[in-house]
């Protein structure tokens, strides 16, 4: 029996190349913290791109791990639902249901009410106040200490913004952080022991944002806030609780943990690979394709499940209806079909943009330009400031087959 609880890179590329494909089971979350899930996906993208785990934690589910059999089944909404659940575990730890798991037509209602506030219009707006943060935010970083950059920096421009977006009392931003990590990691998270206490936890978030939904619902209030359009929207207006509180889990954590991990994950990368980090102070105009590429190669959720409304053949594979469909993000943006030398950060790839990190069709992340915009900010201020931000330790990975994130990267910085 494979012991991934203490798994590395080498023991299970020793594994992975040794077992049977069934005994590959990718959905490990030991694996995601020690970072030692690649070799696994490598097999199954070579061997079974589409394969069927009969056994595991959550219960037998599919493998889709190429990025063209991903994509195919994101395009395909009419037969791979996105009920109940978007996540392998079929309860992540609350009793609620969010439009990024609904099917048409109620998705597009409700994502639709939302959206406006990332809308390119309302972002032009926000890009003078986010480069404000990210100004305030690196002029009070210590220079030559160590420090924890995923605490200082990632963590705080993303709860700052978050703030923003939902016009929440910014002395309380951490709140945010806080339900954001009880909601996707429960116990793991720190802050509470059991499934039960995270529950409980999310209880009081649903509690405090009723009490600011109640403000937002005044007619003579103006705001351009999350919580404003939904009050205004008689589509939106009268939720049930449960779908009230997953809209804001969902919400908070796709504001929160995507951006979030991939600022910590682009300094990693960059000090992984110090020749692209060269190649970025030599040309700062490559920052925008960079911010592409360091998404794809941290891939912020590492997958989203899918549920089959029928059955239907997939490169080969019977999947049945009712089956779990589980779509490996982190799997596709290293498909060495599309991305040449998928393992290496390259700033200038050409096809960068092809990542699936924030999906596709009618689920492709709401949000993917604001997380752009903060990340190509954050790394015109930081190379106006630093020549290097150096990783002077290991990471410190979450323990979470879907968020793919650290808790601790330290690091210290170099001035210019």
């Amino acid at each position: 029996m494979f012991d991934y609880r203490n798994a590395t890179r080498e023991s299970a590329e020793a594994f992975a190349s040794s077992a049977s494909l069934d005994q590959l089971d990718v959905s490990n979350h030991f694996l995601f913290q020690r970072d030692a899930h690649w070799p696994m996906f490598d097999r199954l993208r070579r061997e079974a791109p589409v394969h069927y785990h009969s056994d595991s934690r959550y219960g037998p589910y599919w493998s889709v791990t190429s990025h063209a059999a991903i994509k195919e089944v994101e395009a395909d909404h009419h037969r791979f639902s996105s009920e109940p659940s978007i996540g392998i575990a079929d309860n992540p730890g609350a009793e609620s249901s969010s439009f990024i798991a609904m099917d048409p037509p109620k998705h597009d209602t409700q994502r639709a009410t939302v959206s406006p506030v990332v809308a390119p219009s309302n972002l032009a707006n926000l890009k003078g106040l986010i480069r404000s943060r990210v100004e305030d935010i690196l002029d009070n970083l210590p220079v030559g200490e160590e420090f924890n950059w995923v605490e200082r920096v990632s963590i705080e421009l993303t709860t700052r913004m978050l703030a923003t977006l939902f016009d929440f009392p910014f002395e309380e931003r951490s709140k945010l952080t806080r339900w954001s990590d009880i909601g996707i990691m429960g116990p793991k998270s720190g802050y509470v022991s059991t499934w039960d206490e995270a529950r409980e936890e999310l209880q009081v978030c649903l509690a405090y944002f009723k009490e600011l939904f109640k403000e937002r619902l005044d007619p003579d209030r103006e705001g351009f806030d999350l919580l404003s359009l939904l009050a205004r929207n008689p589509e939106t207006r009268d939720m049930p609780d449960t779908e009230f509180l997953g809209n804001l889990m969902l919400l908070i954590v796709g504001g929160n943990d995507t951006t979030r991990n991939s600022i910590s994950g682009g300094v990693l990368a960059l000090n992984q690979f110090p020749e692209q980090y060269e190649k970025l102070r030599g040309n700062l105009g490559l920052i925008p394709n960079m911010v592409a590429e360091i998404i794809r190669w941290q891939t912020p959720l590492a997958h989203m499940r899918r549920t089959a409304l029928e059955d239907v053949e997939l490169k080969g594979q019977t999947i049945r209806k009712g089956d779990k469909v589980v779509m490996w993000y982190v799997s596709g943006n290293r498909d060495d079909s599309v991305f040449e030398n998928p393992n290496q950060l390259v700033i200038d790839r050409k096809n960068a943009r092809q990542h699936v990190s924030f999906g596709f069709g009618i689920h492709r992340c709401m949000g993917n330009r604001l997380a752009e915009m903060q990340l190509r900010v954050l790394w015109e201020e930081i190379s106006k400031r630093f020549h290097h931000v150096e990783v002077v330790g290991e990471p410190e990975r979450v323990t979470s087959n879907f968020v793919k994130g650290y808790s601790c990267l330290p690091v210290v910085l170099h001035t210019l």
